[in-house]
C-alpha cells in the first residue's frame, strides 16, 4: 500500500495544474488560438497564430483583433462580438480575413466562445482560428470556373433555342433528351396527333417520290442505331399540296472512352429550295424533249443530205461537219436529262440477266477508231463469262463513259486497261489509264456536275463535265459504288462495285 501511495504522489507532482495544462494546449495546438480580452486585445497567442500572421507573440499581445482583421470583415466580426458579451450569444463563427504583417490577406475560419467566472460575469473570449486560405482560393477557383461554365451553358441554351434549325438530342436508346423550340414547333407537321418521344415513330413523312417512310427510314431511327449523315431530304404533312421539305443531317455522341451515349440531329426546312429544284428540272426535262425532237429531225435530214451522190466534195465536207456538232449537241441534251433524272430520283432501271463480258468487251470496240487516232492502246482482262442482273444500256453507257474518258485523257503512247472480275456478293469493273491523271485537289470534285478539271480545260480537251456525274448517278441507281485514284502525269483509276444480285 505504501509503495501505491508513493508512485501516486510521485505522479501528482509533475501533473500540471489546470492553468498550466490550458497554456500547454494553448501553446501546442496546431491551430492558431488565442485568449481575446474584453477590449478585442489579445491576452495570449499560440505559435500557430503567430506563424500564421508573421507576428512574434510579443508583438501581436499588443494588439487587438481589430487591428488584425481586414477593414471589410471588421463590422460582420464586431456585431457577433457585440452580441456576445450582451449574453444574445455564447460562441459564434465566421469565415474573414485577417492581415498578414506583411500586408497580404490571410483567411480564416474563426471560432469564438466567451468564458464567464463562477458568477456569470464574462472574463475573456477563447478563439480558434484555422487558416484557410488555400481552401478559399480554391473555392474560389471552383467558384470561377462554375460560373464560366453556367455562362457558357446559358449562352449555349439561348443559342440552342434561338437559331433557326431544329436540333434534337437523343440517348442511346432512341428516346428523345431534348429538342429545341425550332424543332418542337414543327413536330406539329409530321405528327398532328402528337410524338411519344421515341426514334423511330411513323408519321406523315414522305420521300421526295412521296412514298411514305417507314420506321427504319425515319432519320431519328437511323441515328438512333448508328448512322450518321448529311442532306438526308424529305418532305411531311398530310397535305401533299402544303407539305414542308426538310434536310437532316446526324452525328453520333460519344463519351470520354469513346462510347456511343446517343445522337444528334439537325433539321433544316429547304420547302422553297426543293420546289425552285423540281421546278428546275421541270424546265430542263421540257427543254431537253422540246430540243431532241428538232434535232432528231436534223440529224435524218443530213443524213438523207450525206447520202446524195451529186453533192459537191465541199458541200459533203460541209455537211459532216454539221452532223458531227448536231450528233454532240444531241449527246448534251441527252446528258442535260440524264442528270435532271437522277437528282430528281426519276432514274428508272430496267434490270435484266447481262453478260458483263461482252458488254466490256463492245465498249472497248465502240472506242477503238478514238484510241487507234489518239495512239493509245486498248486492253481487256476479264473471264469468258459473268453474268449480273443489271440494267445493260445504263450500265454500257457507264463503261464507255468510262473507257472513253480513259482514251481522251491519255497521251500517244499511253494504254487503257478495262478489268472485270468477280468479288463476293459483288462484280467489280476496273478502268485504268496511264494518262495525265488527276490533282489531288480535284478528285474529290470530279462527280460534280459540270466540273472540269484545271489541266483539261487548259488542255482545250472538249467535254461538258456531265459524263462522271451520270455514271455516279447510275452505278448509285444499281445500289453500287464508285471511287477514283488519280496521281497527275501516273494516270486515273476508276473502280466500279455493283451487287451481283
Amino acid at each position: 500500500m505504501s509503495q501505491r501511495r508513493s508512485g501516486e504522489e510521485d505522479r501528482m507532482q509533475v501533473t500540471p495544474d489546470g492553468t498550466e495544462l490550458w497554456r500547454l494546449t494553448l501553446q501546442y495546438s496546431p491551430v492558431g488560438m488565442t485568449l481575446v480580452g474584453l477590449d478585442g486585445r489579445l491576452l495570449m497567442v499560440n505559435h500557430a497564430l503567430c506563424e500564421m500572421l508573421g507576428y512574434a507573440a510579443e508583438e501581436l499581445s499588443q494588439r487587438g483583433f481589430q487591428e488584425l482583421t481586414h477593414p471589410d470583415d471588421l463590422d460582420a466580426d464586431l456585431e457577433q462580438f457585440e452580441r456576445a458579451l450582451s449574453g444574445e450569444i455564447d460562441s459564434y463563427r465566421l469565415r474573414k480575413r485577417y492581415l498578414h504583417a506583411d500586408g497580404h490577406e490571410v483567411w480564416g475560419d474563426l471560432s469564438v466562445a466567451l468564458v464567464r467566472d463562477p458568477v456569470g460575469e464574462p472574463l475573456h473570449f477563447v478563439s480558434q482560428i484555422l487558416d484557410v486560405s488555400e481552401q478559399h482560393e480554391y473555392e474560389q477557383r471552383l467558384r470561377a470556373a462554375n460560373d464560366e461554365l453556367e455562362h457558357e451553358r446559358q449562352t449555349l441554351s439561348a443559342i440552342f433555342d434561338t437559331v433557326n434549325v431544329g436540333l434534337l438530342l437523343i440517348d442511346r436508346d432512341g428516346r428523345y433528351e431534348r429538342m429545341n423550340r425550332r424543332h418542337a414547333e414543327t413536330m406539329r407537321l409530321p405528327f398532328p396527333g402528337g410524338h411519344a418521344g421515341e426514334a423511330g415513330q411513323v408519321g406523315h413523312v414522305y420521300f421526295p417520290d412521296g412514298r411514305l417512310m417507314s420506321t427504319e427510314d425515319m432519320p431519328s431511327y437511323r441515328a438512333a442505331h448508328g448512322a450518321e449523315f448529311d442532306d438526308y431530304t424529305y418532305w411531311v404533312g398530310d397535305d401533299a399540296a402544303a407539305r414542308t421539305a426538310f434536310s437532316t443531317s446526324a452525328r453520333q455522341v460519344r463519351g470520354p472512352s469513346g462510347e456511343r451515349i446517343g445522337a444528334a440531329l439537325a433539321y433544316q426546312e429547304i420547302t422553297d429550295l426543293m420546289r425552285a429544284m423540281r421546278v428546275k428540272d421541270e424546265f430542263v426535262s421540257s427543254v431537253s424533249h422540246e430540243l431532241r425532237t428538232p434535232l432528231t429531225t436534223v440529224l435524218g435530214y443530213l443524213e438523207l443530205l450525206a447520202d446524195r451522190p451529186d453533192l459537191p466534195s465541199d458541200a459533203a465536207g460541209q455537211v459532216r461537219i454539221a452532223q458531227r456538232n448536231a450528233l454532240r449537241l444531241l449527246a448534251l441534251v441527252s446528258d442535260v436529262l440524264d442528270v435532271a433524272r437522277a437528282e430528281a430520283g426519276h432514274l428508272v432501271l430496267a434490270r435484266m440477266p447481262t453478260d458483263l463480258t461482252t458488254l466490256v468487251h463492245e465498249a472497248v470496240e465502240t472506242s477503238a477508231p478514238e484510241a487507234e487516232h489518239r495512239g493509245v492502246s486498248v486492253r481487256v482482262d476479264a473471264p469468258e463469262r459473268l453474268v449480273a442482273e443489271v440494267d445493260e444500256s445504263r450500265l454500257r453507257q457507264v463503261v464507255d463513259n468510262l473507257v472513253s474518258n480513259g482514251v481522251k485523257y491519255s497521251e500517244r503512247g499511253d494504254a487503257v486497261t478495262v478489268s472485270l472480275r468477280a468479288a463476293p456478293g459483288a462484280v467489280e469493273i476496273e478502268v485504268s489509264d496511264t494518262g495525265i491523271g488527276i490533282a489531288p485537289d480535284e478528285v474529290a470534285h470530279v462527280f460534280d456536275p459540270f466540273f472540269r478539271g484545271g489541266q483539261v480545260v487548259a488542255s482545250q480537251i472538249s467535254g461538258t463535265g456531265l459524263g462522271l456525274n451520270i455514271v455516279q448517278s447510275i452505278v448509285v441507281a444499281h445500289g453500287g459504288t464508285i471511287t477514283l485514284d488519280s496521281e497527275p502525269s501516273r494516270g486515273s483509276t476508276f473502280r466500279v462495285t455493283l451487287p451481283s444480285g
